[in-house]
């Protein structure tokens, strides 16, 4: 069906042209086409050229964006557009999908289903994962942000008190949401859980301990994995797949020990259905008591030991003779069973060549150090050898190397370097699980370092620290949050098997444009290239239209 446009020659030559609305139909006899006029509009220069604009209105609300701006321009002439401002859209739109493919937002909408208000929550808490992801501000940088400088499907603006409510609200739904998220998620990926990775890691504020209110409970001083012990802190921990995606995330006072948080981390995971897990853990976690936890309900570990810590256990272990098996390049194993029944204990001790190389280097350039610092001693007397000898003798590296005779004299040990040389390239792992492999206890240990790859994730790119938060509240949520989009960002980077600041940099090149002109709006999206086309389909999501959005002008 077409707009046909027939003239005819008048006597005095003019010319009179006439508009008819007409489709084609087939004339079996005549063997092609004939037109036939469905409606006539009358003469050409008659014709109440709003009547055809708002036919095509009409018609346009069941073309595509892009189809509906054709038809307009048909009708009249090209519209000259004003490019009226320009906004990142690649980065947004792809975790919006992402969100979307998840069940992430049917998850939130059922959980708040009965909760009234003016924006939807869950776009507000979308809003604040992918400000996160891309962008990292603070709730009240976020309302430029969101309406100045990127596009978000769904919310053209944000309030910073609407925020801060959202979050007070996603707490009080974070069991449920952890949960719910696990499922989908593990159903999405096809999620392997048989390894469960653990670890905790401290995240200071800038506030100066003697500034805190007296009866702060949550934000405390206590050892500090950022170097920051003069600042209060919280403990955050990570439970990660061995595909690297974080399943749950936990956060406790500041003073608290590794020790004494794995009961909750497995008492929490265990109505998870997640069927025979092995906990894999660094060594700040090896409890005897800890140990026992983790074996309840049928499970089993993989924990890092103190090649040093002075157990009857260890030692034995570390003096056991017996060849090393090689499982690969700079990796070798030696599987050992200490006791016997019940009481029995195994341990797995992993050598690597390469690193027994590098800490051999690395000793002997300290002992060189050290043989000099002993060398200029000798130049000193009275008080000022005193102080350099005690510094000496108490410094972090070169004190174990050192012993002191009865009349003061520092003097390198040489049986504690020849003992130093047992542990080179050798870390100790124990497992309670008698049916893995040497080969498969060392791999599996050495995948504990994707939780750090998490943790310096959630650290750096999504700037989690410092955190300015007072409200104990508000900072479990601003954790929950951060969790959320380190769970986006480390799908993206495990499908598509690059880091999340290389796709940033490209799918931030993708904009939306938005121009107007006499006849309406247009929001037009930049031309993809070859590279971030193949990002979204390695996700398997749609990339952005070419038009957003169209706004006809009645």
């Amino acid at each position: 069906m077409y707009i046909r446009r027939v003239s005819r020659k008048n006597k005095n030559g003019t010319t009179t042209a006439y508009l008819q609305l007409a489709h084609n139909e087939w004339d079996s006899e005549a063997k092609y086409s004939k037109a036939k006029v469905i409606y006539s509009f009358g003469r050409e220069d008659e014709v109440d050229r709003a009547v055809l604009e708002r036919l095509v209105q009409s018609i346009s609300r069941y073309l595509s964006p892009e189809a509906a701006l054709q038809a307009q321009n048909t009708i009249g002439e090209t519209a000259d557009f004003l490019f009226q401002s320009s906004k990142r859209l690649g980065g947004a739109w792809m975790l919006n999908q992402l969100w979307n493919k998840m069940g992430l937002d049917a998850i939130l909408e059922t959980l708040f289903a009965d909760r009234k208000h003016q924006a939807s929550i869950e776009r507000l808490i979308f809003s604040m994962v992918a400000n996160r992801a891309l962008n990292p501000s603070s709730k009240l940088g976020m309302e430029d942000w969101v309406r100045e400088d990127v596009y978000l499907p769904g919310i053209s603006e944000v309030n910073s008190q609407q925020l801060y409510r959202a979050m007070d609200e996603l707490l009080e739904v974070q069991s449920e949401l952890e949960h719910q998220v696990y499922c989908a998620v593990s159903d999405l990926l096809n999620l392997e859980v048989d390894f469960l990775y653990f670890d905790t890691t401290s995240s200071y504020f800038e506030v100066d301990p003697f500034d805190a209110p007296e009866e702060e409970s949550f934000r405390k001083t206590g050892f500090s994995k950022d170097k920051r012990p003069d600042l209060v802190q919280v403990v955050i921990g990570l439970a990660v797949t061995r595909e690297g995606i974080p399943i749950r995330s936990w956060v406790w006072p500041g003073n608290t020990s590794d020790m004494s948080v794995v009961e909750q981390v497995k008492k929490d995971l265990i109505g998870w259905k997640l069927g025979r897990v092995i906990s894999v853990m660094d060594r700040g976690f090896t409890s005897e008591e800890n140990l026992r936890t983790l074996q309840k309900t049928g499970g089993h570990y993989i924990v890092g030991e103190k090649m040093r810590s002075g157990k009857e256990s260890t030692e034995e272990a570390m003096s056991r003779k017996g060849r090393y098996h090689h499982v690969r390049e700079n990796l070798q194993v030696k599987d050992i069973v200490v006791g016997d029944g019940e009481a029995r204990k195994r341990y797995v001790i992993v050598y690597n060549p390469k690193e027994a190389e590098r800490d051999r280097v690395r000793r002997e350039q300290t002992i060189a150090k050290l043989q000099a610092n002993l060398e200029d001693l000798k130049q000193l007397g009275g008080q000022s050898h005193t102080k350099a000898a005690c510094q000496l003798r108490s410094h972090q590296t070169y004190g174990k190397y050192l012993r002191q005779l009865k009349d003061g004299t520092l003097k390198l040990d040489k049986q504690a370097i020849r003992d130093a040389e047992k542990y080179d390239g050798k870390y100790l792992i124990r497992t309670s699980d008698d049916t893995l492999s040497a080969e498969d206890v060392a791999l599996g240990y050495k995948q504990l370092v994707d939780v750090e790859d998490a943790f310096r994730t959630l650290k750096t790119t999504l700037q989690l620290r410092p955190m300015f938060h007072r409200l104990e509240d508000r900072i479990r949520s601003h954790i929950l949050l951060s969790w959320l989009a380190l769970l986006l960002v480390r799908i993206v980077e495990v499908e598509t098997g690059e880091t999340w600041n290389v796709l940033r940099k490209d799918l931030d090149r993708i904009h939306l444009g938005h121009f107007s002109s006499k006849n309406g709006d247009v929001y037009q999206s930049t031309e993809l290239t070859a590279k971030q086309r193949k990002i979204f389909a390695a996700l398997g999501i749609e990339p952005p239209p070419r038009f957003l959005e169209i706004h006809p002008r009645a």
